[in-house]
């Protein structure tokens, strides 16, 4: 009579990020909405300005940038009472680097001005870069699963397992899970020096990417 093995395999792949995508948040608030207006929008065009300037040098992957947003709000204070009316503006801004030496250089002098805010950094892989590692990462993971199963199989004492059903992980049971996971490295973001702008280091960790799938074998009595 065969016997039923179930097995899963796992198998990670590294690889050096390639792009830095870059998260700014531009915005004001305050009783003045027009004072708030322009001292808003002056920094949006001025860092867009900028943006495009980094896409003619070629340091760029690609950007986007959101249209002003202009809000109004009474807020409360500890007391229950109203408080006079606010404004706020606000846009959001992503820059994809691909020169990554330019990032630290760039966000060191973005961070500190007025209005902007830097959001994060996500380091990332070029779709065929990521399709290339996943699939290696995926194929190694089957691999572990076919080895798995000769061990059972063999301390079992029968022949070598035939494989008959294979899916990503938690498709061969009730639970769904993701059937690959690629780890973020974070940036460092370094002190201010005394009496200068602040610095920020950037040594990005390789990104993993993970596979895992889901085995049955049947293996068959040796002999």
């Amino acid at each position: 009579m065969s016997t039923l093995i179930a097995v899963s395999g796992r198998a990670e792949e590294r690889a050096a990020p390639e792009l830095a995508a870059v998260f700014i948040g531009v915005g004001g608030s305050g009783p003045d909405r027009e004072r708030v207006m322009h001292d808003t929008s002056a920094a949006h065009a001025r860092l867009l300005d900028e943006v495009r300037d980094l896409e003619v040098a070629g340091a760029l992957d690609q950007w986007s940038a959101e249209q002003l947003r202009v809000w109004s709000h009474r807020p409360w204070n500890a007391e229950g009472k109203r408080l006079p009316l606010v404004h706020q503006v606000r846009a959001d801004v992503k820059v994809v680097f691909r020169d990554l030496d330019r990032v630290g250089e760039w966000l060191a002098t973005t961070a500190t001005r007025d209005h902007l805010t830097v959001n994060g950094v996500d380091w990332q892989l070029t779709d065929a870069t990521l399709a290339v590692v996943r699939e290696r990462a995926q194929r190694s993971a089957v691999q572990d699963a076919v080895a798995k199963a000769r061990v059972y199989a063999d301390a079992l004492g029968a022949g070598s397992p035939v494989p008959v059903e294979l899916a990503d992980h938690g498709m061969l049971s009730a639970a769904q899970a993701p059937a690959a996971r690629m780890a973020m490295p974070m940036a460092a973001f370094g002190a201010p020096p005394s009496g200068g702008a602040p610095t920020t280091e950037f040594a990005p960790a390789d990104l993993v990417i993970e596979a895992r799938v889901d085995a049955r074998f049947t293996a068959e009595p040796a002999g």
